[in-house]
């Protein structure tokens, strides 16, 4: 079986309106592929048609070497597939530790418990009796992310992770993320921010318009100015 996700050829749109097409690209288990471009590009709606959110209108997309193009939002995420939204979508109701108990996975063990993600996000853990609401925006993407986790993904969409955040909690997001990396769970990320994509992202993949317009390693980018120039302008 084939370890992570995997993407060919697939188009989606949001009624009659395309979104993405044509796109093909893998995340290997234990890698971080960081999906770049403007607003608009079609980061967001890869990651949404990869989750089943948005119609997928061709291609095929495999977790772990099973087909799952054409199941539902909820059996997918039992297959193994976590998504973290760009707008969190918490419950701001509920503590932190009730936060973490919607995400769990019913009858499974792993990686990850609230231990485990109180030891990725130590602010969380000194936060665990508090309602969602009273938490600061990092504490909020911290929660997410941490939700996500307790339902053991094998593979983990991230959506903006570092948008709006204040640069020490972006360093340890950054962090967090590659202790996820190195815990064996596969990323795909949506950033627009480059300094955060360094120092987490094994491979970037640029799209433009709903099409992939490259394909590359980080050291790769980073020496292709004309590519940073045309697509992200940095």
């Amino acid at each position: 079986m084939t370890a992570g996700l995997s993407l060919n050829a697939v188009s989606a749109a949001y009624g009659a309106a395309l979104a993405i097409e044509n796109v093909s690209l893998s995340v290997g288990a234990g890698e971080v592929v960081a999906l770049l471009g403007r607003n608009g590009a079609g980061k967001s709606s890869t990651l949404k048609a990869a989750m089943g959110i948005i119609s997928r209108r061709g291609g095929a997309i495999e977790l772990n070497g099973v087909d799952i193009s054409s199941w539902p939002v909820h059996r997918i995420a039992r297959q193994g597939l976590g998504y973290v939204p760009e707008e969190r979508r918490i419950f701001t109701g509920l503590t932190v530790r009730e936060n973490l108990e919607c995400g769990r996975r019913t009858g499974q063990s792993g990686l990850w418990d609230e231990e485990s993600v109180f030891s990725l996000f130590p602010n969380l853990s000194e936060a665990r009796d508090r309602p969602g609401g009273q938490l600061s925006g990092g504490e909020q993407q911290m929660l997410t992310v941490a939700r996500t986790l307790m339902g053991e993904p094998s593979v983990l969409l991230l959506d903006e992770p570092s948008e709006g955040l204040a640069p020490v909690i972006v360093d340890g997001m950054a962090d967090a993320v590659r202790q996820i990396r190195d815990a064996g769970v596969g990323i795909l990320m949506c950033e627009q921010n480059l300094s955060f994509t360094r120092k987490v992202a094994d491979r970037a993949v640029i799209i433009e318009s709903g099409s992939l317009q490259y394909e590359g390693t980080i050291a790769a980018l980073d020496l292709d100015e004309s590519t940073r120039k045309r697509y992200l302008a940095v």
